[in-house]
């Protein structure tokens, strides 16, 4: 880490801003996910140090990996926030910020279901479905002809969800 670049100037620095982050997500995220979060809060943060850094809070049962997704112990949860206060205040308020808007598409990615499975007597069945948290608002079965129309439809289901949804009631509210 180059401490002329920023703020974070030693991995302990960088350590407590990667638990600071995962204390402020409400599920589990990809390393991608953390990687680009953390590398978003200060200029000097390298990804080889945060790499090093990942693997070390892992090692020391600061962090948990299941199913190639990082969270938070309860370990980590306490010894961050014994020691947050020692990041710079604008490395904390970016951090917040970046955690916040990750929070806002794991929560989202959350409400979207979409998944295909293949039909005995041919095509695939898309399952489509949204929540707003409380309950399900909409859920549908789609036919598709082929396991490509089925991933297209899925991946337009989750990317636009919210105003398919709208085109819907709207279709089914329109009066003739």
């Amino acid at each position: 880490m180059d401490g002329n670049l920023g703020f974070i100037r030693n991995e302990m620095d960088l350590k407590v801003l990667i638990l600071f982050i995962l204390c402020r997500l409400p599920a589990p995220v990809s390393r991608d996910e953390l990687t680009d979060t953390t590398l978003l809060c200060d200029s000097a943060i390298g990804y080889f140090e945060f790499s090093e850094c990942l693997a070390d809070l892992v090692r020391t049962d600061h962090i948990s990996v299941e199913n190639d997704s990082y969270s938070v112990t309860e370990k980590g949860r306490i010894n961050g926030e014994a020691t947050e206060t020692s990041l710079p205040y604008s490395v904390r308020i970016r951090a917040e910020k970046a955690a916040r808007t990750l929070s806002n598409v794991l929560q989202r990615e959350a409400m979207i279901s979409a998944s295909h499975e293949m039909r005995r007597r041919g095509g695939f069945t898309v399952k489509l479905s949204m929540s707003d948290g409380v309950g399900t608002i909409i859920s549908m079965e789609v036919l598709a002809g082929d396991d490509k129309q089925s991933t297209i439809m899925e991946k337009n289901f989750r990317k636009n969800a919210e105003s398919i949804y709208s085109k819907i009631i709207s279709l089914l509210l329109e009066s003739q």
